[in-house]
């Protein structure tokens, strides 16, 4: 195959929520700018459209998960996986943002080249991808934040005695039938939380079997609030004051449960101890860490503690010693029979979406970048990348990215830059690391993960209404920012 370049002034990297947000503010906002979206799969959607689990669903509410844009129309706040993917899928035919995504166009690696003002991207190699070289002037990375193609998957003593089926989540197979098996599914985060009364409702039990515990809230899956205002109110203006009835909420929240910690803990296993009853034991409910040092696991309707108490379900807090042929054995001496194992052991990490990334022919490491604004890094020129809070919905802080990658190049254009670089001065600032939570998916990233800054801009301070005015009514021309 010949060698066939293509050149674009924009080229976004993903086509899930992240991507097609960033389309729409480029073509609302930049409507000179080419641009392309380059998918690595053969969808999009992303993470809607890759796990296929039992009872995938949103961990935060819709209207702020969704497009600040496009208004969320199902009265179901916490969606399922398929009304996610259908919502993206109509959004991006709505603003004609289909039309711009190149399917099978997985990036390997990109290189930044300073004579030319450009990078220069390779692609995998696949019979629908007529060039092997595409070039951008500005590069946007929204490829989300861990591999689609690895999961996060920690050996288990004498796992290969097991004669069962042993799956996870992010590569589950809808083949499988559980009806009248004994499940057990390792793991204690929103993924086991969603998949075990999913489950239950056919297995013949479901045990999650999990080290430590974690913070469960219960939530309603319709937002009654918004149910009544999508009646009285035009749908873009009961969106509109939805999402910051659910925004300030969310921030209120999150401030208590950092504040007054030990008074949160209580709150959280008092509902919980409220809606068990009997059911309830304190070991299950009662974790090592303070409130949002980890994500709250949100169970909509109160489904994971109605299967509990029917007895389709439970909770075993405990450690493996090793499987057997027929289930787990834990450290405790209890045997946990199972005729399918289900790990939802969490995600790999992955920054821009694993392609390696080059500066006139040198590797970037990206754990020795630092943040700017959560936007871009330091010293790596015309990229800018779309992610999401860790105590929020993603979209949130995605959507102000968009906003202001749009106005950044706008400024660029008129002001006649070709480049932007942003700056970090080791003199001025301390460096802390990016992000400060628990998670162990976080923590298995911290060499890979880029770092802050002690103070602003270089500062992520996961906080939305902060945010709006860094990133949404601020400068672009700031002294940390290096144009030409």
């Amino acid at each position: 195959m010949s060698t066939y370049v293509s050149q674009y002034d924009v080229l976004i990297i993903g086509a899930g929520l992240s991507g097609i947000c960033a389309a729409y503010h480029l073509q609302d906002k930049c409507p000179k700018e080419t641009f392309a979206i380059l998918e690595a799969r053969n969808a999009m959607g992303g993470t809607w459209d890759l796990f296929q689990y039992p009872g995938i669903r949103s961990d935060s509410d819709m209207y702020t998960l969704g497009f600040s844009f496009s208004p969320w129309k199902d009265p179901k706040a916490i969606a399922d996986g398929p009304a996610i993917l259908s919502y993206i899928k109509e959004t991006a035919r709505e603003f004609g943002i289909d039309k711009k995504i190149q399917y099978n166009h997985k990036v390997i690696a990109a290189e930044w080249k300073s004579e030319q003002q450009v990078w220069e991207l390779q692609l995998a190699v696949h019979p629908d991808v007529k060039h092997e070289i595409i070039q951008a002037r500005f590069l946007f990375v929204c490829s989300g934040y861990y591999n689609y193609e690895q999961a996060h998957r920690p050996s288990f003593p004498k796992s290969d005695q097991f004669k069962g089926t042993i799956i996870h989540p992010q590569h589950w197979d809808t083949s499988l039938d559980y009806s009248n098996k004994k499940v057990v599914v390792i793991g204690s985060g929103a993924t086991a939380i969603t998949l075990v009364p999913e489950m239950a409702k056919q297995a013949e039990k479901v045990t999650m079997l999990q080290r430590s515990p974690t913070y469960i809230a219960n939530l309603p899956r319709e937002d009654a609030v918004a149910n009544v205002m999508k009646k009285v109110l035009p749908a873009k203006a009961a969106h509109h004051l939805v999402r910051w009835k659910n925004i300030l909420l969310g921030m209120f929240f999150y401030k208590l449960c950092r504040k007054w910690p030990d008074r949160m803990r209580k709150f959280f296993k008092r509902e919980i101890k409220k809606t068990l009853g009997e059911k309830y034991e304190e070991k299950h409910y009662n974790p090592t860490y303070n409130p949002w040092d980890q994500r709250v696991c949100l169970v909509p309707d109160n489904d994971l503690f109605d299967s509990i108490k029917a007895g389709s379900s439970e909770i075993v807090t405990d450690t493996i010693k090793e499987f057997t042929e027929a289930g787990i054995l834990l450290d405790s001496g209890k045997h946990l029979d199972a005729d399918i194992i289900v790990t939802a052991t969490g995600l790999k990490i992955q920054i821009m979406g694993g392609v390696q990334a080059k500066i006139d022919g040198k590797i970037i490491d990206t754990g020795k970048l630092k943040a700017y604004k959560g936007v871009m890094f330091s010293d790596i020129p015309n990229m800018a990348l779309a992610v999401g809070y860790t105590n929020a919905s993603w979209t949130l802080k995605c959507d102000l990215n968009c906003q202001f990658v749009a106005k950044l190049l706008n400024y660029m254009d008129k002001n006649g830059y070709t480049t932007c670089t942003p700056r970090f001065d080791p003199n001025e600032f301390e460096v802390e690391p990016l992000l400060d939570f628990d998670a162990g998916y976080i923590k298995r990233a911290l060499d890979v993960l880029p770092q802050q800054g002690s103070e602003a801009p270089w500062k992520v301070y996961q906080n939305y209404v902060k945010d709006i005015f860094s990133l949404k009514y601020g400068n672009v021309n700031d002294k940390y920012l290096e144009y030409h």
